[in-house]
């Protein structure tokens, strides 16, 4: 039998173990209930462990045009200050403060765009420092380097945080919008596209989770941290093509300064897919001066009013649809009545018996209104029912903010009346534009969109703009017609060739409408009207859709044509539509490459053997603009205007320019800028070589 093993434990051993248990509860007793241990406050040091959570900021999104030119980003920004104290001067020969403050304030008040006595008011102060506000506060990289080079005493920067950053200034300022900071310094888009994708733009912010002591700033080490990375926002990519977005702002600005129009707009759609091409709008706004706001509504989609006569190609083609209409059917122009209160005349009395495709072309308002009539007798469809299917009275869904449905209520048969020339109804550009492209894909009604596409941070595609069919409005017999009744007024009409651009073909309609009066009725001034147009080009197989509207236009039909059809030649030119043969002599076309960022010195090296005129705007070494842009083409002696980055501006000779040249100069620099007559300058108000100053200046050109 096996003894069993024993082990013996001392009874020593086990009266040490039984102390120290005994001594490690008394110690655990003491730490909890006393409030020192080795002269350490417990409380006091488990209070000054805190949990500290870092947000780790996204970078917002930046935004591009079709072409991938950059329209909005965001950038560093920095506070100008000036110092005040001589103290800081050890070295007369090198100056660390504000010597000579009057010409500091002369020399900063054009870059500030602040005035003298604002600046000089501020360096007058008794302080150590101060900062150049407002016009200093959050300037860009580029402002902040000219002022650099003014190598000015005294004169430093503060670095701010991110800022956002608009490198084409009031370039279509209601389509991109703007973000400002809000009350916790982050990036909010609130117009434009800024606003509708905010937070597709802002991404979404990280943090980082540690422990640390509240008497420092750094992590308690070997405590756990927790990391959650931000995700940067996507870029947006538009259909804005910048070259045509150019030469759209050119147009409305001379609808504005020329004509001083209360508002307009100039807005181009791809006639195919709905894509909008450019939108330039009057008023706009610097979106880098919140101050230069003065509405928050986007004209293009938020302004709602009568349309006048461009309605018609939707009255005439829905009594075509519907079988009650006969071209050369003649009816008696003038005047007609439509009960015992209401008369329905048309502008031009004048006319006598004429037919219905002439009553088109003559902008006749009986035709309208006796095709109007006919459709509510005898169609099986009303003409507000058509207008209803053409998405008059219902947003587009454009993805554009604050975008307004506009009113097609007809109840009275005297407003039936006025709807089917485009009175006492109301609509919006972008309706306008959708209702057209029945008018260039078979009567199908195509979406207006304006983004081309997002790209996530990571370089993924995550939306594609695309053509979308809403309906079928029209037949392909009804459109054909009525591109003969559209050719006919630019062709045939009342206004001569002042609708035939040069070089292209151009189907449309114009409209005059009259503006309603707060008090009822209309007003009746001489410029109390709403002047427009609405067409195509080329006429054969439509490449574009336009749309121009501007309010109280000071001048007359033929003035507005002239703008208008001047913008279209110029857009046709540039996308390569049009018929001038010598076009087609490749030996005298010259293509356009970027040459922003680059050397002027080197640029105009490079262009010295091709037969372009160089137009260099400022005294400065590198590129920051040009027209125009690249990939564009231009004719031999053509110009090319290229914008450094110095800030002396010196009056260049304009004889023989053109208006749209002298348009396109004084736009680049911000010069206002008037004219007489037609034709190509042969006198300026301001001396050749002359140092301009763009805001307090105007230039006066007169064209034979």
């Amino acid at each position: 039998m096996k003894k069993i093993a024993t082990v013996k434990i001392s009874k020593l051993i086990i009266l040490i173990v039984a102390i120290l248990f005994v001594a490690a509860i008394i110690k655990l007793a003491y730490v909890v209930l006393s409030k020192e241990v080795d002269g350490i406050n417990l409380q006091e040091k488990s209070a000054s462990i805190t949990t500290v959570t870092k947000t780790l900021y996204a970078s917002r999104g930046s935004i591009f045009d079709v072409n991938g030119e950059e329209l909005a980003t965001s950038v560093n920004s920095y506070t100008v200050i000036a110092y005040l104290d001589s103290s800081r001067t050890t070295d007369q020969e090198n100056p660390r403060h504000v010597i000579d403050k009057e010409n500091t304030a002369k020399a900063l008040a054009p870059l500030l765009e602040m005035s003298e006595e604002k600046i000089l008011e501020l360096l007058n102060k008794d302080a150590y420092q101060v900062e150049l506000r407002p016009g200093g506060y959050e300037i860009t990289e580029v402002l902040k380097n000219a002022i650099e080079k003014l190598d000015l005493p005294g004169i430093d920067f503060i670095t701010n945080s991110k800022k956002r950053y608009y490198s084409n200034s009031t370039f279509a300022s209601y389509i991109i919008g703007y973000a400002k900071k809000n009350e916790e310094g982050k990036l909010v888009g609130e117009l434009g596209i800024e606003g509708y994708f905010n937070d597709i733009l802002s991404g979404t912010d990280g943090y980082t989770t540690y422990l640390k002591y509240t008497s420092s700033n750094y992590q308690i080490p070997n405590t756990p941290e927790e990391t959650v990375a931000a995700i940067d926002g996507s870029d947006i990519y538009l259909t804005i093509d910048r070259s045509i977005q150019l030469i759209a702002e050119n147009a409305v600005k001379s609808y504005q300064d020329d004509y001083n129009t209360e508002w307009a707009i100039f807005t181009v759609m791809d006639a195919d897919t709905g894509a909008i091409v450019a939108s330039a709008t009057s008023p706009n706004f610097n979106p880098n001066n919140m101050n230069t706001i003065s509405s928050y509504m986007n004209p293009l989609v938020s302004y709602q009013y009568e349309p006048g006569s461009v309605m018609k190609i939707f009255s005439f083609a829905s009594a075509i649809e519907e079988g009650l209409y006969q071209g050369d059917e003649v009816y008696q122009s003038g005047s007609i009545q439509v009960d015992s209160e209401t008369i329905i005349s048309d502008v031009d009395k004048t006319w006598g018996q004429i037919d219905f495709d002439t009553g088109f072309a003559y902008s006749s308002n009986v035709a309208a209104t006796m095709l109007a009539f006919r459709l509510a007798e005898s169609g099986d469809k009303t003409l507000p029912d058509y207008y209803s299917l053409l998405g008059f009275g219902k947003k587009t869904g454009i993805e554009l903010a604050n975008e307004v449905a506009g009113d097609i209520d007809v109840v009275y048969k005297s407003e039936l009346a006025n709807s089917a020339f485009g009175q006492g109804i109301s609509v919006t550009p972008i309706q306008m534009l959708q209702a057209l492209t029945t008018m260039t894909n078979d009567g199908n009604m195509i979406k207006p969109y304006i983004v081309d596409k997002i790209v996530d941070s990571e370089g993924n595609v995550t939306y594609e703009g695309k053509r979308t069919v809403v309906n079928n409005v029209f037949s392909s017999s009804t459109v054909e017609k009525m591109h003969e009744l559209m050719h006919k007024v630019v062709y045939e009409g009342l206004n001569g060739t002042a609708w035939q651009p040069e070089g292209v073909t151009l189907m449309g309609k114009t409209g005059t409408a009259q503006i309603a009066s707060s008090s009822g009725g209309y007003l009746d001034g001489k410029y109390d009207t709403i002047r427009s147009f609405g067409g195509a080009f080329p006429e054969d197989e439509p490449k574009y859709i336009v749309y121009a509207a501007a309010r109280r236009f000071e001048g007359n039909s033929l003035r507005f044509a002239d703008v208008t059809t001047k913008a279209i030649e110029e857009i046709a030119k540039y996308a390569k539509l049009t018929e001038d043969t010598i076009e087609n002599d490749l030996s005298k076309v010259i293509d356009i490459e970027n040459y922003m960022s680059k050397d002027l010195n080197n640029v105009v090296a490079l262009l010295e053997n091709k037969k372009i005129d160089i137009i260099t705007i400022g005294n400065g070494k590198y590129i920051i603009n040009q027209y125009p842009l690249k990939n564009s083409t231009i004719l031999e002696n053509g110009k090319l205007f290229l914008v450094t980055n110095g800030t002396e501006i010196k009056m260049p000779d304009m004889t023989g320019w053109s208006l749209n040249e002298v348009q396109t100069y004084c736009n680049l620099i911000g010069l206002n800028f008037d004219y007489t007559g037609y034709g190509y300058v042969t006198l300026q108000s301001i001396g050749i070589d002359t140092v301009l100053d763009v805001t307090n200046m105007i230039l006066t050109v007169e064209l034979n």
